[in-house]
This record gives C-alpha cells, structure tokens and sequence, in this order.
C-alpha cells in the first residue's frame, strides 16, 4: 500500500484546525443549550433568544412577556425569529465541519475541504447577524456590563469562526504528487482503514 509521506507541519495545522473546530462548537453548545441563549441573566433582568424577563416593581419580581407584549415594546417578532435562526442554525452548521474536514485529509479531496470552508463561512455569517439583530433589538434593556457567559461565549465563537475561516483559506488541503509516496509496513493503516 502506498501512501503520501506525511508532513508534520501539515498535519499540525490540520490538528489545530480540528481542535479549534471542537472549541467553536462546544462554546456554541454552552450558550445556546446549556445557558438557553440567555445573554443577560442577573436577579432582575433576564434576556435571552427565548426569555425576556424584566424586573416588575408592583410584584418584587420578574415578569417574562410573550410576543403581544414584547411588540408593544417594540421587538418585532421577526426579528426575534431571524435573530434565532441565525445563532441556532450557525451550531447546526457548525456541527457538519468536522466530517468533510477530515474526509478532505482522508481523501486528499480539494472539495470536500472547500465545502468545509462554505460552511465555516455560513456559519460565521448567520452568528455575526443573528447576535447583532438580537442586540439591536434588545440594546435598551442590555447594558454592556450586564452581558453574562453566554455573550461570552457567543463572542469568543465569532472570533474563533472567522480565525478558522482564514486558517482553512490561508492554508488549504493539499493534494500532492506521486514522487512523494512511501510504502507502509506492514499492520499500519491509512485513513480508509486499508493495509
């Protein structure tokens, strides 16, 4: 069997690749599952993609107003709802990354690592608007000092996204020559699991 002689360098890069793939997506997962999407949860203020829970004075409490409501006060509902689509479907996106990342490096397939750049690139964009809607609409309640873990988290995400998107353009799978084979012993595997 034979197989490409492997670069340490380049299969370094793809390392980083992938681990900064498995932060993006596990601090996707932390704000928008665990933490529910709420970007402001204090005592007296709670706010998130499905909470919006000010601090009522006649009670001592908070009151979470529904979408009647919330367009009185001027949050349109389908902003609310393209503001949803773009953080949830970005961790949708985000979560198929992996596959033709590693597929590309299996195969040595120049597509399937373009096809995991559209989908970084998708993903980056649908967060960036759907967090920048949201906050547009909701910046009267948000102060910046009440932004909690999940802004956080959604934050440190973006930026992650767009440094992935110029390390997968900046740095694309190669596909190399055959002057550069090398045979393997016998018992070691390539990556179709092949002797």
């Amino acid at each position: 069997m034979t197989v490409l002689k492997p670069r340490w360098g380049d299969q370094l890069l793809f390392l980083g690749i992938v681990v900064l793939t498995v932060v993006v997506i596990s601090l996707l997962l932390y704000a928008l599952l665990w933490k529910a999407g709420d970007l402001t949860d204090s005592p007296n203020l709670r706010i998130g993609f499905y909470n919006f829970c000010l601090w009522h004075e006649a009670t001592g409490s908070l009151q979470c107003l529904q979408f009647p409501e919330l367009q009185a006060l001027g949050v349109p509902r389908a902003g609310l709802a393209l503001a949803r689509l773009g953080v949830y479907g970005a961790l949708v996106l985000t979560l198929f990354v992996p596959l033709p990342l590693l597929l590309a490096r299996c195969n040595r397939n120049q597509e399937e690592w373009q096809l995991a750049v559209g989908f970084l690139a998708m993903s980056s964009l649908l967060l960036a608007s759907g967090l920048g809607l949201f906050l547009a609409y909701t910046w009267k309640w948000i102060r910046l000092s009440l932004l909690g873990p999940g802004f956080l988290a959604l934050s440190t995400a973006q930026a992650l996204l767009i440094l992935l998107l110029l390390a997968t353009v900046a740095f694309p799978q190669r596909v190399e020559d055959g002057s550069k084979l090398l045979v393997l012993p016998k018992g070691l595997h390539d990556c179709k699991g092949s002797v």
